[in-house]
């Protein structure tokens, strides 16, 4: 038994998760390769390594012919006299499996050999190493800070590094070396150098992941994150909803004494996050999206994609936020385009008054609709300070027509 290597091939499929069989067809391409530096050519050369000992046998199949003057080539053919020293049952006109030492191959023909191995066992390598972290690109994982490459910033990830360029760093953020950070995978890309791996720590889906991570009910499905919009650095808004009435999506995801978002906002470094309902009800959902701005009504278009909002007037920059970011923000994650307005602004603005939607619904088809559903609901909602909404959808877009 060849047992050392078998002990070196069980270290290899341990450590670097190669298999076995693949390191002995490595092996035996090697031996063909050694057999073809050797004799020029190896077209009748078959090497056998016996899977549980890693006795291998190389040997050549050659034609018996009956005298030694009929041999035109000694690779394959041989003469009846050589053959019977091998077999004694070796007959004129068939093949015989002539054992070839491998002792005798030269230094090159050897050196090449080992080359064919250590290749195959690199490829393979890289191989493993792709397809492991291929099934982790749009995940999260932790890596540990190596060094900067310019402004870009390398990081290992546990058997590759990953690269974590400018555009995908947080603004203000420095790492130093062996720091643990978290990261999002964009993409994996196969090279001739092994894998390539991008991470991101401004994505969006880091914070979604996070959450994934950290909260329990995200993870078994009981609350679902449905949308997410990020200012890398700055804050986020995400909308929860909840499968389980008695389940607050909310209180789940904040946690007791708002233990499971600090852990997730001190990851991303003082990030702020806003976690609010998702609502069916494109305006439910909107006022939501502004908090913690009051709302008086919002009226929104399902077709064009838009909503007017309305707001008390000492509401009117805390809604849009400092340079817009939480009305820009409520944008992103409802999808629609919103314009803010205070109530005194909306008194002489057209769309941010009940009365302007009245002509729209006069025809019989809508008429009695609108004055069942809608106007009531405007205004019970307008008199608790709360929300009416004429359509569902959304569209993302940056609140106009109010700077703070």
């Amino acid at each position: 038994m060849n047992k050392e290597l078998l002990e070196a091939l069980d270290v290899l499929e341990k450590e670097k998760e190669i298999s076995k069989e693949t390191l002995f067809e490595a092996i035996e391409n090697s031996l063909l390769t050694a057999c073809k530096n050797h004799f020029g050519k190896a077209d009748n050369i078959k090497v056998e390594i016996n899977r549980e000992t890693c006795d291998f046998l190389c040997y050549a199949q050659k034609e018996v012919v009956a005298t030694s003057e009929e041999v035109e080539d000694d690779l394959l053919q041989i003469s009846l006299e050589e053959a019977l020293k091998h077999s004694k049952k070796a007959r004129v006109g068939e093949i015989l499996n002539v054992e070839i030492k491998s002792k005798e191959f030269g230094r090159i023909a050897t050196q090449n050999a080992k080359n064919v191995i250590l290749q195959k066992i690199r490829e393979e390598e890289r191989s493993v190493i792709y397809n492991q972290y291929f099934e982790k690109e749009k995940d999260v994982v932790t890596g540990i800070v190596q060094r900067y490459v310019g402004k870009n910033i390398s990081v290992n990830l546990g058997k590759a590094d990953g690269i974590l360029s400018e555009s995908e760093q947080v603004e203000g953020e420095v790492f130093r070396p062996t720091e643990r950070i978290k990261v999002y995978i964009l993409e994996v890309k196969n090279t001739t150098k092994g894998p390539r791996i991008l991470v991101s720590r401004t994505h969006p889906e880091l914070v979604k992941r996070l959450f994934e991570s950290e909260v329990t009910e995200i993870k078994d499905g009981t609350v679902e994150i449905k949308s997410i919009a990020r200012e890398a650095g700055s804050r986020s808004k995400i909308a929860v909803w909840s499968n389980n009435p008695d389940v607050d999506a909310v209180g789940a995801c904040v946690g007791q004494s708002g233990a499971r978002v600090n852990s997730i906002v001190e990851e991303l470094r003082g990030e702020k996050i806003d976690i609010v309902n998702w609502d069916e009800n494109p305006g439910n959902l909107i006022q939501n999206a502004l908090s913690p701005a009051k709302i008086v009504a919002v009226f929104a278009d399902p077709d064009e994609k838009t909503a007017k909002v309305v707001v008390p007037d000492y509401q009117l920059s805390l809604a849009i936020g400092k340079s817009g970011q939480n009305a820009r923000l409520a944008a992103r994650l409802t999808g629609y385009k919103i314009d803010i307005k205070s109530e005194t602004q909306a008194k002489d603005t057209p769309g941010f008054r009940y009365e302007d939607y009245i002509g729209e619904y006069d025809d019989e088809e809508y008429g009695e609709q609108y004055e069942d559903g809608y106007e009531n609901e405007y205004t019970e909602n307008h008199e608790e300070g709360q929300v009416g909404s004429l359509a569902e959808s959304y569209e993302e877009s940056q609140p106009e027509g109010n700077e703070e």
